[in-house]
């Protein structure tokens, strides 16, 4: 009985930490504007919104299209502003403010969370 006790505890516990991990890896990315490295968490698919221009596309050409973003517009910070759970699911979402050489942009990542993994579904780049 003790033993299950601290498996209830400890599992859900550690699922999260790894999660949260993930999140934070998503971060270092942006803040450091590492395409190879943000590209790793997209999903299969990805919806990109770049200025109210938004398409969905698969994971390679997302990376182009990330790319192609970070090239034009050089990040030099990110910082997380907010981050949540949805509260149909267990999926999240992270809010932050991009300050690149062309400005500031509003980022939201919504991020499919599936067992200890994150993959990104969702990412706007709005100029603020």
């Amino acid at each position: 009985m003790r033993n299950l006790f601290f498996l209830l505890l400890f599992v859900p516990a550690f699922a999260f930490s790894q999660t949260n991990a993930s999140l934070e890896s998503i971060t270092s990315a942006l803040n450091a504007g590492d395409v190879e490295a943000l590209s790793k968490y997209f999903a299969p698919n990805v919806e990109i919104s770049i200025q109210d221009q938004e398409q969905v596309y698969a994971k390679a050409k997302a990376t182009e299209v990330v790319r192609s973003f970070f090239n034009a517009n050089k990040p030099k910070s990110f910082s997380q502003m907010h981050k949540g759970m949805s509260r149909e699911s267990s999926d999240q979402y992270c809010i932050g403010n991009l300050a690149a050489t062309t400005g500031n942009y509003r980022v939201y990542l919504y991020l499919k969370v599936n067992g200890a993994n994150l993959s990104i579904q969702e990412i706007r780049f709005d100029k603020e």
